[in-house]
């Protein structure tokens, strides 16, 4: 009973907060009329960013969602993010539907960009489009980077740092040597 209430508040907080950001910024957020988000999941929208949220996203305490100027990200239906995890976006993410994430995961669509005239102070980035397929699995502590595209119903193991084109289907593990 007391995790019905307890889902119910974060349903009714969740609502409340993305109204809130539909308010500031109209047409560049979109989701359903039922999403759950813990309490102190951080949800930042810069002007000119977009949010588009599928039905009954679970997002869970701890985690940030971060779209910057002119990025785009988009999840579908039944997304359920795991404690902790940190989506930054500033030019394309998108997940698809039945995706699940395992703790401490990271998603980047950028990098700063270490050639330019001013380094990392400079503030640009190297940024190209991240795509989850639809049902995968993406492990603990894992790092997806910017321009990786992972198949439908692959799954990631955990603490890998993924880059590149995962192929459907896929089991990507990434063995650690014990010292």
């Amino acid at each position: 009973m007391r995790r019905r209430i307890n889902n119910l508040i974060s349903v009714f907080i969740t609502f409340f907060k993305l109204s809130i950001l539909k308010i500031l910024h109209g047409s560049d957020i979109k989701y359903s009329l039922i999403e759950r988000f813990s309490p102190n999941v951080v949800v930042e929208l810069n002007r000119k960013g977009r949010l588009i949220l599928g039905k009954q996203v679970r997002i869970h305490s701890g985690s940030k969602i971060k779209v910057r100027k002119n990025g785009t990200l988009r999840m579908g239906d039944n997304v359920r993010i795991n404690y902790n995890c940190m989506f930054f976006c500033r030019n394309s993410i998108t997940i698809e539907s039945g995706c699940e994430f395992g703790p401490n995961v990271l998603i980047y669509d950028h990098d700063h960009d270490f050639k330019c005239k001013d380094g990392i102070k400079g503030g640009t980035y190297l940024s190209a489009p991240v795509l989850v397929g639809e049902n995968c699995w993406i492990g603990a502590n894992s790092i997806i980077l910017r321009g990786t595209s992972i198949g439908a119903n692959a799954v990631i193991g955990a603490g890998s740092i993924v880059k590149g084109n995962i192929p459907a289907g896929s089991i990507l593990i990434q063995k650690r040597e014990l010292m």
